[in-house]
């Protein structure tokens, strides 16, 4: 049985002391400048939330940021970005891109870059939307359906097997840069699994299945 745990939110749409992570996740989802961090009992909880967040790291455990089961919401959140990444069978090239959810309207693409995969895809796809949610100071979730993807972000490496070579030079440059922001930079998006099986199609597919 997965210990309690208890939830404060100095800076949501509601702040305060919550006792279950969807209530936290309700107030600080898509918020901007959002500050909340958990805590293992209702005391310790109180007692921080009274002090304010100024003696918390509330943005240095990255790992909190992160959700790969499935989400009891019928909607993934409305105000959020969503990756893809896209491999080409024929001609083996990759790309990838990310879009708002709301509306759909594409904020970034790259690619096509030769030689590449699409987990590589995935992974490069959440590190420039943590980085374009932080040149914008933009708080809300970033959502992928690579759970692999997700994990090199968390883990800040892409272990990929795949091997350097002079086609895909560019390719393992911009996955150096991207292991260097992630190890520099903190983020407070909370990075989501996208529920295809919910949800349908992540909006940020290409559209080529």
């Amino acid at each position: 049985m997965a210990k309690k745990k208890f939830y404060v939110v100095w800076k949501g749409r509601e702040n305060g002391v919550f006792s279950t992570w969807e209530d936290c996740r309700k107030q600080v989802e898509g918020f901007t400048g959002a500050l909340y961090k958990s805590f293992e009992t209702e005391a310790a909880a109180s007692d921080a939330f009274a002090k304010g967040s100024s003696g918390f790291s509330v943005k240095a455990d990255q790992k909190k940021l992160f959700e790969v089961k499935p989400h009891v919401t019928k909607h993934p959140v409305k105000h959020s970005i969503a990756v893809d990444g896209a491999w080409n069978t024929k001609t083996l090239d990759s790309e990838y891109r990310g879009v708002e959810v709301s509306t759909g309207k594409q904020l970034f693409i790259r690619g096509p870059f030769a030689e590449g995969t699409n987990n590589i895809m995935e992974f490069l796809a959440l590190v420039h939307a943590l980085a374009y949610c932080k040149k914008h100071q933009l708080t809300v979730p970033i959502y992928s359906d690579s759970v692999t993807a997700m994990k090199w972000v968390r883990d800040k490496h892409a272990k990929t097997k795949l091997e350097s070579s002079n086609n895909n030079t560019e390719l393992f440059d911009l996955i150096d840069r991207a292991e260097k922001w992630l190890k520099e930079n903190t983020y407070s998006n909370p990075v989501l699994k996208w529920e295809t099986k919910l949800w349908g199609e992540n909006p940020a597919d290409f559209g080529r299945k």
